[in-house]
């Protein structure tokens, strides 16, 4: 692992968006899990109050609210904190946690989970000064079609790592769901917090 960022080097203020299924019990806990090692975690809900059940029915609800809407609201719940922030997002979050990072001023880091797009999306290229880490499982076949974009901008950023966990589950990091693997996702912490916090 490249050695932490000396900017990183102490807590972390961190913006943290939900995956399609909304703010389930397993991404509020994950986000306790951060806050526990003493960051700060602020969690938007995109959907107003609403989780669901299945992978399936949060896409669908995604789409009916439209996922342009979804991204600009999220680059939207950045104003009034901090520039100084970690993006981090599972999935459909990963998409705003990656803009941000790439166009707000000030980012600390980006910590993008199941979900990467190409860089030309949000610009010309990464900021040299954000690092980044992307999670994903290697047979997981929602990140398939991301996992071109996220090599390229790996190979692209001065202090960029992609970890793929063994495994074709999509959400394996939300414990409260069937595709929860507990040691994928317990290294994937130990690696978020080794990001985060100073040694």
């Amino acid at each position: 692992m490249t050695a932490i960022p000396a900017r990183l080097r102490r807590m972390a203020e961190l913006l943290l968006f939900h995956h399609a299924q909304g703010q389930t019990a397993g991404f509020l806990a994950f986000a306790d899990d951060l806050r526990r090692a003493g960051h700060v975690v602020h969690t938007p809900d995109l959907y107003g109050g609403r989780s669901f059940d299945t992978l399936e029915a949060g896409i669908a609800h995604a789409r009916e609210l439209g996922f342009g809407t979804l991204l600009e609201n999220g680059v939207r719940a950045a104003d009034g904190l901090s520039p100084e922030l970690v993006y981090a997002g599972f999935s459909l979050g990963a998409m705003p946690a990656q803009k941000l990072a790439q166009t707000r001023p000030g980012a600390r880091g980006a910590l993008l989970f199941h979900g990467c797009v190409p860089v030309s999306e949000f610009g010309d290229r990464w900021p040299a000064d954000v690092p980044v880490q992307i999670h994903a499982m290697q047979g997981d076949p929602f990140f398939e079609e991301d996992q071109e974009a996220a090599q390229a901008l790996v190979d692209e950023a001065a202090q960029a790592e992609l970890f793929l966990y063994p495994g074709d589950q999509h959400l394996f990091t939300d414990r409260g769901l069937p595709a929860h693997d507990e040691g994928a996702a317990s290294l994937l912490l130990q690696r978020v917090l080794a990001f985060l916090t100073p040694r």
